[in-house]
């Protein structure tokens, strides 16, 4: 078994991943309506994407937002549409803690946020995500020669910019798998490419067996 580690510093688009553990808990208070969970956990691989015995998983390392740029992050329902609520406005807390990336949201503010407050409190929605931008990732390829396969774990080590939190409505395990295809596209191609490249050097390898065997 063949362990490489490889170390990138990327310029990467938005990106975004949702999780299991990131439900809300809710509560009301005086002051309005509360709600709290985790947009992102540490040190959790998650599987981005697998085919034919090859496989990327992606975790987040806990330093990842040490230096990360959080001046104006905003709360959005699937990273779209119009704002719940913003740091900038002191109706958003966002801060790395020892789980991951907790979120503590007061949605009373606008008609809308009541609705998702509502959404949330009976259970309709209960998964988060987040939108970010990659500074720098660490890769491991372990190969295993005996059953053919090759496994990639990419550790996203910084995190240069949070752009947004956001309330999903997708159950997190499809999220992950379509976040990921929608807005991981640079680096899924990019390790698509790596194995196919790995593919088309066993074949003209085995090519050339062939041939010596034949003369």
């Amino acid at each position: 078994m063949e362990l490489k580690t490889i170390t990138q510093k990327l310029d990467e688009g938005r990106q975004y991943r949702s999780f299991d553990v990131a439900g809300f808990e809710r509560r009301a208070e005086a002051e309005g309506k509360t709600v709290e969970g985790y947009a992102s956990t540490f040190n959790q691989p998650y599987e981005l994407w697998s085919y034919d015995g090859y496989t990327v998983l992606e975790q987040i390392d806990a330093r990842a937002f040490d230096d990360c740029d959080m001046s104006d992050v905003i709360m959005q329902y699937d990273h779209a549409g119009r704002v719940f609520a913003r740091t900038s406005n002191d109706t958003l807390a966002v801060e790395p803690d020892s789980v991951g990336l907790h979120v503590r949201a007061e949605l009373g503010g606008t008609e809308i946020g009541r609705q998702l407050f509502e959404e949330i409190e009976g259970g309709y929605t209960t998964k988060m995500s987040f939108g970010f931008r990659v500074a720098e990732d660490k890769r491991e390829v372990t190969e295993n020669h005996e059953d053919n396969t090759v496994t990639v774990m990419r550790t996203i080590t910084k995190i240069s910019k949070l752009y947004d939190v956001s309330a999903v409505s997708l159950p997190a395990n499809d999220a992950t798998s379509i976040s990921a295809r929608n807005y991981g596209e640079g680096v899924i191609a990019e390790i698509k490419e790596e194995f196919l490249a790995r593919e088309a050097r066993e074949r003209q390898k085995q090519k050339i067996r062939i041939l010596t065997e034949v003369l």
